[in-house]
């Protein structure tokens, strides 16, 4: 079989690193530009920026999305990694782009009016470790695929708001998941059993919500938890 010397091999690679360069730079400015659809998707479904100074002016096409008020961006390959907009008076909705942020790992959101459902299409992050939405205005009930596919999930607040209906049974397939804070919603029910299954789980805020029967004898296997409030529920013993 002929083998090339190493001197045509290298003329070779010569030839073909501007094109494997600008293929790379192609494919990454690419997903960017998804990252950066997907928060205008976002910012479009804001009604009210009660600050006028965040992300009306400042999210837009004229710098980069890693330039962004309360976006950061990875180094390596600069895709958006987490998004803290908290406490910026926002109104508005969540709309289902907001999932195509795949290699989201921290999302927050805490203290705005945000309401309606959560889009099940968040389920689609799945690099997702800490997710805080507690202090706004969101209804209806918890999205089962967040629980079955955001399974690097380590922090999940949701407490002040007015969730409805019981947890589901998904939840233990969040066995990284150490916080957990659902406290002050409209959640009914029972606490599944498999709540036990999350075992790196540390505490637990269940207070406040209409809670009912017994609590599941597994949690008494739980190690590794530390503190689980229960407080004005109808949980009987």
């Amino acid at each position: 079989m002929e083998r090339y010397s190493p001197i045509l091999q290298l003329i070779a690679l010569l030839i073909l690193l501007p094109y494997l360069l600008s293929h790379n730079l192609a494919n990454t400015t690419t997903d960017l530009k998804t990252d950066e659809s997907s928060l205008l998707a976002f910012k479009s479904h804001i009604t009210n920026d009660s600050s006028q100074t965040t992300l009306g002016k400042n999210w837009t096409t004229k710098t980069s999305v890693c330039n962004w008020v309360g976006v950061t961006c990875q180094s390596r390959d600069s895709r958006v990694i987490a998004l803290d907009i908290s406490n910026m008076g926002l109104e508005g909705t969540i709309p289902p782009h907001i999932g195509n942020l795949s290699f989201l790992v921290s999302l927050n959101i805490t203290g705005n009016y945000f309401h309606g459902d959560l889009p099940e299409k968040l389920g689609k992050m799945h690099r997702l470790r800490i997710v805080d939405f507690s202090n706004n205005s969101f209804s209806g009930e918890l999205p089962r695929t967040w629980f079955r596919n955001m399974t690097d999930l380590e922090e999940l607040y949701l407490y002040r708001n007015n969730f409805s209906g019981t947890i589901p049974q998904e939840i233990g397939h969040l066995s990284n998941l150490r916080y957990l804070d659902m406290g002050e919603n409209k959640l009914s029910g029972r606490i599944p059993s498999t709540l036990s299954q999350c075992s790196q789980l540390q505490y637990a805020e269940m207070s406040n919500n209409s809670f009912s029967e017994t609590l599941p004898r597994e949690i008494g296997n739980m190690t590794q938890l530390q503190a689980f409030f229960m407080q004005n529920n109808d949980i009987t013993e």
